[in-house]
């Protein structure tokens, strides 16, 4: 499957932005998704992930609250809702898919667990 990332941009702290992230090659619903961040001289983190139906996600600690993972199998896209960005927030974001469909295993959140990533947008949170 291939993976576009969107979305990115500059904002002020307390400002919002949305992600999208859209799919193609394979049958979009037999993957769950994920998104992860990278910051400069850090390693890659995960951020949100959500099930192959749409019907459970999973955030970290520090975005709790703050985001909002979806997804439209429809359109082949999943979104990622961020509304009171900090500067901690900036980074460069990251779409990754995992093939399966599970209905009870605990969602992944290393990245060593997903198959497909997209190019990454950048998100930028001025103070």
């Amino acid at each position: 499957v291939q993976l576009q990332a969107s979305g990115g941009g500059s904002v002020q702290a307390g400002g919002f932005l949305r992600l999208s992230c859209a799919a193609s090659g394979r049958p979009f619903s037999n993957y769950e998704m994920g998104w992860f961040r990278q910051a400069p001289g850090k390693e890659r983190e995960f951020v949100a992930a959500i099930r192959w139906s749409g019907i459970g996600t999973y955030l970290e600690d520090s975005v709790k609250g703050r985001f909002t993972i979806s997804r439209d199998n429809a359109k082949n896209t999943v979104y990622l809702q961020m509304n009171s960005l900090k500067p901690e927030d900036t980074a460069v974001y990251y779409c990754a898919a995992r093939s399966g469909t599970y209905y009870y295993a605990p969602l992944k959140t290393s990245p060593l667990d997903y198959d497909y990533w997209g190019q990454g947008t950048l998100v930028t949170v001025s103070s």
